[in-house]
C-alpha cells in the first residue's frame, strides 16, 4: 500500500468528472493515473499542497485493506441477499394469492347467505280502531327470534315535540314472564306504546318500534283508541321477527364499518372495491338477522339526486381544468406573495377554500395537487405540509353550501328536512357566517402549526441525488474483491470518486445550510418561467364554463326563494 502510494503523477487530480481508470505496470510498482480535466479542478482544490490529500489517502488505505480482509465474507453476503430476496419474492406471491382468495371466499359466502334467507315481505294488514272497538291478535311463529318489529300507519303527528294533542293511540304488548321459581305467580311484562293522532286525518305517517321477546310463550298485541268525537282511525300493521338483538346488530355493523376502514387505511384493496365489499357484507348481515330487503328497496336507497350533482359538479371541474384555470390561480398566488412562503401558503388557501365552496372539494384538490408540487419544487418547500393546509381548507370552504361537499349535498337531498324550510339559500345562509369566523381563527392556528424551519425540505433534490450517487460508487467498490494488482487499482480509484463525491456533498450541504434561512430572491425569474408554462390555455372555453357555472348557483338560490320552479339540485 505504501509503495501504491508514493507512485503517482505529479500532475494528477482527482475530481468528481475524472476518469476511472488508467493503469500502468512499472518496475517499482503499480502506479494509479488519472486523466486530468481541467474545467473542474481549481487552485484551491489542489490534491498536491493541501492536508486533507493525506487525510483522505489514509482513510483510502484502510478501507482497502478492510476490504481484502472482508473478501470472503462479501461472497456469502451476496449469496444471502439472493436468498432473502428469492424468499421475499415468494411470500409477496403467497400473500398476493392468499388476498385474492379470501376476497374470493367473502364474496362467495356473503352471496350464499344474502341468497338463503327469504325476502320478509310481509303484507299490511288493514284495520280501523275507534274508543269502542279495539284491535287484538296473538303471535306464536316467532319460535327462536329475539325482537319483534312493530310498523304501524296512520294519520300521525310528524313532530312530536311542540305539539299537543288530546287524541293518540295506544298500541300494548304484553307477554307472559317465565317464574324465577315455582312458588312464584306468572306475571305479565307490558309495553306501552303512545302515537298521537294529527287533526288532519289525509296525512299517512308510518312508524317503527322494536320490542324484545322475553320467551317462547304468546305474544299479545291490543291496539286502542282515545278520541275527544266518536270516530274510527284507520290504520295500517305489519309486523317481523329479527333474529338478533340490539346489542349483535350493533356488533355486527361495527366489526363491517371497522373492516371497510382498515381496506381503505391499509390499502389492501382499491377504496371503491372496499366500499362494495362492505356494502356486500351489510346486505349479508340483514339477511340473517331477518331483515333482508328486496331488490326495489337497495335501489331506492340509492341517492340519485346526490349522484347527479356531483357528477355535475365533476364534469364542470374538468372542464375548468382542460382551461388552466386552477394552475393560473395558484401562479398568481405566487406572484402576489412576491416570494414569500406564508404569503404564497396563505393565498392558495384562500384561493382553495373559495372555490371548494362552489366546486367539488376533491376534485379541486386533485387538480391543485400538481401545480403545488411545481410550486414547492421552486421555493425548495416540503409539498406535505402545503397540501395538508390546502386540504383543511378546502374541507372549511366546501362546507359553507350545499353543494360544496358531499355530506351537504346529502342533507339538503333530504325531504323531510325540506319541508322544515332547509333548502339551498336557508343551508349556505346558516352555514356562510359562521364557516368565515372558522377561516379567520384557523390562518392563525396553521401559523402556530407549521414553522418556517419546519416548511423547507431538509436537503434539495440535487444533495438527495448526490448521496445516491455516493451510496451507488461505494457499493460498486464494496463488491471488488481484489485478488490482483489491476483489482487492487481499479478499487483505489472507485474509493478515490467516492472521497471527492463526499466533498463536494459537505460543500453543498453547507451552502445550503446558508441559504435556507434566506426568503426566494430569484421569484421574478421563477415567476416567467411559471407564467410560460401555467398560463389560460382556452379562454374562450373558460368564459363558457363561468357562464355555465353562473346559471348553476343563479338556479340553486331561485329554486330556494321562488316556489313556482321546482327542480331539484342534481
Amino acid at each position: 500500500l505504501t509503495r501504491l502510494f508514493s507512485s503517482r503523477s505529479k500532475t494528477t487530480g482527482f475530481t468528481e468528472k475524472t476518469p476511472l481508470l488508467k493503469v500502468s505496470s512499472e518496475e517499482n510498482g503499480l502506479q494509479c493515473m488519472a486523466l486530468h480535466n481541467p474545467d473542474f479542478t481549481t487552485d484551491d482544490d489542489s490534491w498536491d499542497n493541501s492536508s486533507a490529500e493525506f487525510e483522505r489517502r489514509f482513510q483510502l488505505g484502510n478501507e482497502i485493506a478492510s476490504f481484502s480482509r472482508s473478501a470472503s465474507s462479501e461472497k456469502y453476503e451476496i449469496l444471502d441477499n439472493l436468498h432473502a430476496k428469492f424468499n421475499l419474492s415468494k411470500m409477496r406471491c403467497c400473500l398476493k394469492f392468499l388476498k385474492v382468495s379470501g376476497l374470493f371466499i367473502f364474496v362467495v359466502v356473503c352471496s350464499i347467505l344474502f341468497g338463503i334467507y327469504p325476502d320478509q315481505g310481509v303484507p299490511w294488514q288493514m284495520l280501523a280502531v275507534s274508543p269502542l272497538e279495539n284491535f287484538s291478535m296473538n303471535l306464536t311463529d316467532f319460535h327462536d327470534s329475539a325482537l319483534l318489529k312493530l310498523d304501524i300507519g296512520g294519520p300521525f303527528v310528524a313532530d312530536v315535540v311542540g305539539q299537543q294533542t288530546e287524541e293518540y293511540i295506544v298500541v300494548q304488548i304484553s307477554q307472559a314472564e317465565d317464574p324465577v321459581s315455582r312458588r312464584r305467580r306468572q306475571q305479565q311484562v307490558v309495553y306501552n306504546w303512545s302515537l298521537p293522532l294529527s287533526s288532519r286525518r289525509n296525512h299517512q305517517i308510518v312508524t317503527t318500534r322494536t320490542f324484545q321477546i322475553l320467551n317462547r310463550g304468546t305474544i299479545f298485541i291490543n291496539i286502542q283508541a282515545f278520541l275527544q268525537e266518536p270516530g274510527s282511525v284507520p290504520l295500517s300493521v305489519k309486523h317481523q321477527y329479527l333474529h338478533a338483538n340490539i346489542e349483535a346488530q350493533v356488533t355486527i355493523a361495527s366489526i363491517i364499518l371497522v373492516g371497510v376502514y382498515v381496506l381503505i387505511i391499509l390499502e389492501i384493496v382499491h377504496r371503491t372495491l372496499a366500499a362494495m365489499l362492505g356494502s356486500l357484507a351489510a346486505l349479508a348481515a340483514l339477511a340473517t338477522v331477518g331483515e333482508r330487503p328486496s331488490m326495489i328497496k337497495v335501489v331506492e336507497w340509492i341517492d340519485y339526486e346526490t349522484l347527479s350533482l356531483l357528477f355535475g359538479m365533476m364534469v364542470l371541474v374538468a372542464i375548468f381544468s382542460e382551461t388552466g384555470f386552477f394552475d393560473y390561480c395558484a401562479v398568481k398566488a405566487y406572484r402576489f406573495s412576491r416570494g414569500k412562503v406564508w404569503g404564497m401558503i396563505t393565498l392558495l388557501c384562500l384561493i382553495a377554500a373559495i372555490l371548494s365552496a362552489f366546486l367539488d372539494n376533491v376534485t379541486t384538490m386533485l387538480l391543485f395537487t400538481p401545480v403545488t408540487i411545481r410550486l414547492c419544487e421552486v421555493l425548495n418547500l416540503d409539498p406535505r405540509h402545503v397540501l395538508i393546509a390546502e386540504v383543511i381548507f378546502t374541507n372549511i370552504g366546501g362546507a359553507a353550501t350545499a353543494v360544496g361537499d358531499p355530506p351537504n349535498v346529502i342533507i339538503v337531498s333530504k325531504q323531510e328536512l325540506r319541508k322544515t324550510g332547509l333548502d339551498f339559500a336557508a343551508f349556505t345562509g346558516h352555514m356562510f357566517v359562521g364557516i368565515c369566523l372558522v377561516v379567520l381563527v384557523s390562518f392563525p392556528f396553521l401559523r402556530l402549526l407549521y414553522w418556517n424551519k419546519k416548511l423547507y425540505n431538509k436537503e434539495p433534490s440535487e444533495i438527495v441525488e448526490l448521496k445516491h450517487e455516493i451510496y451507488v460508487w461505494r457499493l460498486t467498490a464494496q463488491r471488488i474483491n481484489p485478488a490482483s494488482r489491476e483489482e487492487t487499482a481499479v478499487k483505489c480509484l472507485l474509493m478515490q470518486k467516492v472521497l471527492t463525491l463526499e466533498m463536494l456533498l459537505r460543500k453543498k450541504l453547507r451552502t445550503f445550510h446558508r441559504q435556507i434561512s434566506q426568503e426566494d430572491k430569484n421569484w421574478e425569474t421563477n415567476i416567467q418561467e411559471l407564467q410560460k408554462k401555467h398560463k389560460i390555455t382556452d379562454k374562450i372555453l373558460l368564459i363558457k364554463c363561468l357562464a355555465v357555472l353562473g346559471c348553476v348557483i343563479l338556479m340553486f338560490f331561485l329554486n330556494s326563494f321562488v316556489r313556482g320552479i321546482y327542480l331539484d339540485l342534481g
